[in-house]
């Protein structure tokens, strides 16, 4: 982490740094943030440290019960599935306008990190670097879309996901080999140049996929 301009205000320093640690997946689900701790550890007053839970709770990354205090919030399986669906048809959509303006660089670096993805796979798996580079890896191919409203839309939902899933691959243990498996397949669809309707049905169907699988572990159903 990169220390703060000492222009930042305590309560701003402490912020982003428990919104870090929480994004990071170094605070899990249920990780008690004890006020009093982390002001020790992070050398302030309690104070700085209240204002940035109350942030952390407004944006929905905390939550707090009396008796209880404050809790890094699991992920929110409505939330998700909403997340999940409008990025299944942006990302769709996106890619299919972004493949014919796919260069060698931009496909190369794509293939590299879902390579590294696979490298994941097996003992010591790490589903928050997996979900790191599986959001790289749409992101670059989605990056060359030439309608930059559609850009602007996606990089808002990218955003709201990493509120909601942070490390959603550790609770589906054969998604990411499968997942990286079908990143193999949109890539040959670019490569050979396939219809722009088959690369947007592929992604679409990848991230329904992802999300049909975590609700199937949820014990949900998608809503119709």
């Amino acid at each position: 982490m990169t220390e703060a301009p000492a222009s930042v205000s305590k309560s701003e320093r402490v912020y982003r740094t428990l919104r870090e640690h929480i994004l990071e997946g170094q605070y899990t689900a249920g990780y008690r943030l004890v006020l009093d701790q982390i002001a020790r550890e992070l050398d302030v007053s309690p104070v700085p440290v209240r204002e940035a839970v109350r942030r952390l709770e407004a944006e929905g990354l905390v939550t707090f019960t009396r008796n209880v205090g404050a809790e890094v919030r699991g992920v929110d399986v409505g939330q998700y599935t909403d997340a999940m669906q409008t990025l299944a048809w942006l990302e769709g959509a996106a890619t299919g306008l972004a493949a014919p303006h796919l260069d060698g660089e931009r496909l190369e670096r794509a293939r590299s990190l879902n390579e590294d993805m696979r490298g994941l796979l097996g003992d010591g798996f790490d589903p928050v670097r997996f979900t790191a580079l599986n959001e790289q890896f749409h992101r670059v191919l989605c990056g060359a879309c030439p309608n930059e409203h559609l850009l602007g839309l996606l990089r808002r939902e990218w955003l709201h996901m990493s509120l909601v899933r942070r490390s959603s691959f550790a609770a589906m243990p054969g998604r990411p080999a499968v997942s990286v498996e079908e990143h193999d397949r949109i890539l040959a669809l670019v490569t050979a140049g396939a219809p722009l309707d088959d690369v947007e049905r592929a992604v679409r169907n990848h991230k329904l996929r992802t999300m049909n699988e975590y609700l199937t572990t949820r014990g949900r159903t998608v809503r119709e």
